[in-house]
């Protein structure tokens, strides 16, 4: 329903300098009336305007707490509708107070993402721009934040809808063949039809092709650390974050439990798994080390396989290289400070995997093992204006869909057949994007989407 009024907590609930209580609705000036007495001048509200005063309970009359209100009247909100900011002092309590009293007055707790929601549906934002809001809030890197506010801004509204109208200026072209065939009217080839939609596939099929590297800078790639025990695997990890999080002994079988950590690599957030070493043991305990361990080699898009150089290659070392082989890789030769005992043709390393030689006690090969999981998954970077990533798989749903829709329009021009069929195909074309903007979506879909985002945004 957009015909009440919603309320929730907009700030992290804990002790902070303040918490915000947002209502939105119809009914924001009456439950402001009910519950808010300024401490000096008219009671009457002025739209974004900074209002300091008292939150009272309505039917005790009871001070709840001295806040700071900010009303502000439609359409110039987020959502297009009245909307009131409370400002109470940051503890729980006074905030889940406040918030009690809102409802008592009539208001409703808002659904997830039901603010942003609003702001869609009242036209405000399209729906990839409404999408972008969670991705701005759960960027892991300055990379991410950059991609998500690039979208928020319209950033890849913008370049769906130039490809929009480049389909239906081509749409209207054929249906005015179609509707006055017999007229005297401008007669286009079949080959200008056809060079315009190749245009257009060449326009989707870049916009494509950002989805791996957009998907990377969003969710980031998990890392697993895999190797015998006492290969150096903690070092690395403490290497790689750069804090000593890992304990690291001369004793074999430490890392009893996988390890987790999030690094910023150059704007790529890495989820790196520290594991426990690999090896047989009768030891309880460390068996469901090794279990985690297997799981993480199974979850995980890149696996460093640790080797000690200063040991001799032997069967362990074999088992695990087996049971890695049908991962992503990089061979990771540690140790390269002590007397080497291994020789790396000894490995017999498969499908071109890179190899980086490094000493993670001496720090030696860190940075060249940190540019070469780059290189493995990014190539340029983002620093271009230009450059708008799609980062959603819905959003590269749609528009893979209107891509092979244009495919068919190529298809249907080059062998002539009746331009009903080429009608047929761009309207596809062009309901695909029309869902991923949001100007045709089921409630469904907007359900699912706004079921991700926190209550109060």
């Amino acid at each position: 329903m957009l015909n009440d009024t919603i309320v929730a907590i907009s700030t992290s609930l804990g002790e902070g300098a303040i918490g915000i209580v947002r209502l939105s609705g119809k009914d924001v000036l009456g439950i402001a009336k009910k519950i808010f007495v300024p401490n000096k001048g008219s009671r009457k509200l002025k739209s974004h305007q900074m209002r300091y005063g008292r939150i009272l309970s309505p039917d005790k009359n009871k001070v709840i707490d001295l806040v700071l209100i900010n009303y502000m009247k439609a359409p110039k909100t987020y959502t297009r509708e009245d909307i009131l900011e409370i400002n109470v002092h940051g503890g729980i309590i006074p905030v889940r107070r406040v918030l009690d009293i809102v409802l008592k007055c009539g208001a409703r707790l808002a659904d997830p993402g039901e603010f942003t929601k609003r702001a869609f549906l009242n036209g405000r934002i399209d729906l990839t721009q409404a999408e972008a809001v969670i991705d701005v809030i759960r960027a892991k890197t300055e990379a991410s934040l950059k991609i998500a506010i690039d979208q928020l801004q319209g950033g890849l509204k913008k370049k769906v809808f130039e490809i929009r109208n480049l389909i239906v200026k081509l749409y209207a072209k054929v249906e005015l063949q179609l509707d006055f065939s017999e007229e005297e009217i401008e007669e286009y080839s079949h080959e200008e039809l056809a060079k315009e939609a190749l245009s257009i596939k060449i326009r989707l099929e870049k916009l494509l092709k950002t989805f791996n590297s957009g998907k990377i800078y969003k969710e980031g790639i998990k890392v697993a650390i895999i190797g015998k025990p006492n290969v150096g695997k903690s070092s690395l990890l403490n290497e790689l974050i750069g804090e000593k999080r890992a304990i690291v002994t001369q004793f074999p079988g430490t890392t009893r439990d996988t390890i987790e950590e999030v690094i910023n690599l150059e704007g790529m957030p890495l989820q790196i798994i520290d594991t426990a070493g690999l090896r047989h043991t009768k030891c309880e305990i460390e068996k469901e080390g090794l279990k985690r361990t297997k799981k993480a080699i199974e979850t995980a898009d890149l696996i460093l396989l640790m080797i000690d150089s200063s040991n001799v290659f032997d069967e362990e070392d074999k088992k695990i290289i087996s049971d890695t082989k049908h991962k992503k890789k990089i061979w990771v030769i540690n140790k390269i400070d002590l007397p080497p005992q291994l020789k790396v043709k000894e490995l017999e390393i498969k499908n071109q995997s890179p190899v980086i030689k490094i000493s993670a006690l001496k720090r030696i090969g860190i940075e060249d093992l940190k540019k070469k999981i780059r290189e493995l998954f990014l190539k340029g970077d983002i620093s271009s204006k230009d450059d708008i990533l799609i980062t959603n798989f819905r959003h590269y749903k749609a528009i893979q869909k209107a891509a092979n829709s244009i495919k068919e329009v190529i298809n249907t021009i080059e062998k002539k057949l009746s331009l009903e069929f080429t009608s047929i195909d761009l309207k596809e074309a062009l309901d695909s994007l029309g869902v991923m903007v949001g100007e045709t979506v089921s409630e469904d879909i907007l359900n699912e989407i706004f079921a991700n985002y926190c209550i109060g945004k």
